[in-house]
């Protein structure tokens, strides 16, 4: 797995504010939460394009004949 990174993200306070309390609210880390939704994000504007997700492994479609 390849080693985390640090990202910087300016924010206006209100924009902080709201989103600290929809992480409380989803039980999650402010971290967690905003990595989330930009897994979500990435997820569907790349799908859209029709491009790979990079984070996501392929599922193996194999010719079993079970």
């Amino acid at each position: 797995m390849a080693k985390s990174e640090k990202f910087l993200l300016l924010l206006e306070p209100e924009e902080r504010q709201a989103f600290q309390e929809a992480s409380r609210i989803a039980g999650l880390t402010l971290s967690a939460w905003i990595r989330e939704r930009l897994r979500r994000a990435a997820i569907r504007e790349l799908e859209s394009a029709g491009r790979s997700i990079p984070f996501i492994a392929p599922i193996p479609l194999g010719g079993s004949d079970e």
